[in-house]
């Protein structure tokens, strides 16, 4: 059930809400994936910031999607030594 929510937000570019332990997020999904340990991972990118950060499924609760914000994906430039 999880899976298919993230799918869906990540292709209509929606941004969500979640419940993470005890803290609350605001998250651009990105990525579905499975870990080292077989267990389902979403890597998101947080909202307001440039960081990306990987949410553990069985740790999320409460989940929301925004059908009103949606999000343009950025993909952070490295700069290139030369």
């Amino acid at each position: 059930m999880k899976t298919d929510i993230f799918r869906e937000a990540i292709k209509n570019r929606n941004k969500i809400r979640f419940y993470y332990g005890l803290y609350q997020w605001v998250v651009e999904p990105y990525y579905v994936a499975k870990d080292r340990n077989g267990n389902k991972v979403l890597y998101a990118k947080v909202s307001s910031t440039n960081e990306v950060k990987k949410f553990d499924f069985k740790k999320m609760a409460n989940i929301k999607v925004f059908d009103n914000y949606k999000f343009s994906p950025i993909i952070p430039i490295i700069p290139m030594a030369s």
